[in-house]
């Protein structure tokens, strides 16, 4: 029997690649701990083997921490730089989930379909998963029961698929909540899609509100984007159920006059927007970011909230250099 130790480096979802390692383990009999901590724990055993998974570019320095810490470590996952898979490692496709390690998490989590159809820059999907796949029924994503009708769909890109047509019988036929949140393409939607999405309960991250989640990425893209918001509005789903991820601060070229220009035109037709700061970095676009997400725009003008964050960094960076000259 092997020690094994898994480490989930980011990420609040539970991580699918760590589930499938711990379910092959376990059924070779392996002792196996899930763990978010980077560093070793006092009491840690000497572990025969040990994970690591990173799903975000942004979790650089967690990830080079983790490996310090654990030179040996197998490492993997998006926001990697290595392109195996829990597959190569296994030797073969593998399906099989343990969820013993997220004792909190009701609902059922997987993928319909792998790979992705479009190349962006930005993306590793293509090149890590290739063109797109059918890889799961919504049946074999299911934990059945007595566990709830509710699924938590990864699908980069769900209409990719080249069996989408019967996912979404699948899920509107089993009476299913899913929640879709790596997001509907909606530059790429017909109106079939847009048609077929008003027909299945969809839902936000924790099951409640109805939600769709799409993305907005390059000011180029306003009338296609637009164009498939038409679309679904038509078919019966408002613009008011949609969240779109922005990317910011990717384009060398953008502007925030640029980025002003999403914003206002999503908040108008009363789409949720979600900046996503591609470098972090850039404290103005994170400041940005926590102005969104948290709902202040609503509430407290830009320049009066800018203001005051860079007061308080200033305040910060004072009480820093105090605490540093002390010492």
């Amino acid at each position: 029997m092997a020690t094994v130790r898994l480490t989930q480096l980011d990420g609040a979802l539970p991580n699918l690649a760590l589930m499938k390692l711990a379910h092959w383990h376990r059924a070779k009999g392996d002792d196996v701990t899930l763990t978010r901590r980077i560093e070793r724990d006092l009491f840690e055993p000497a572990f025969d083997v040990v994970y690591g998974s990173a799903i975000f570019g942004f979790s650089q320095d967690r990830l080079m921490r983790f490996r310090r810490q654990w030179p040996d470590a197998i490492v993997g996952g998006s926001g990697t730089p290595f392109v195996h898979t829990v597959e190569d490692l296994i030797g073969g496709e593998y399906e099989h989930h343990d969820y013993a390690d997220y004792p909190d998490v009701d609902y059922s989590i997987g993928f319909t379909q792998r790979g992705c159809r479009l190349a962006c820059k930005f993306c590793v999907v293509p090149k890590k998963e290739g063109k797109p796949r059918s890889v799961n029924t919504i049946a074999e994503i299911w934990r059945g029961k007595p566990h709830p009708k509710k699924l938590h769909l990864l699908d980069n890109d769900f209409f990719g698929n080249p069996d989408c047509r019967a996912r979404i019988a699948e899920i509107r036929e089993g009476k299913f909540r899913v929640c879709m949140s790596q997001g509907i393409n909606v530059r790429l939607i017909d109106e079939e899609a847009a048609a077929s999405l008003a027909t299945i309960q969809y839902r936000d991250t924790k099951f409640q509100e109805r939600r769709l989640y799409t993305a907005w990425d390059n000011i180029g893209d306003e009338s296609v984007f637009f164009r498939g918001v038409d679309m679904l509005e038509a078919a019966g789903v408002p613009p008011k159920h949609l969240m779109a991820y922005m990317l910011c601060g990717y384009d060398k070229a953008e502007t925030w006059d640029r980025i002003w220009r999403r914003f206002h035109r999503m908040t108008e037709r009363g789409i949720a927007p979600y900046p996503m700061v591609f470098d972090k970095a850039r404290k103005d676009l994170v400041a940005f970011q926590r102005w969104v997400v948290t709902g202040l725009y609503r509430i407290v003008p830009w320049n009066e909230y800018e203001r005051e964050t860079k007061s308080l960094e200033s305040t910060a960076a004072f009480a820093r250099a105090v605490e540093h000259a002390s010492l």
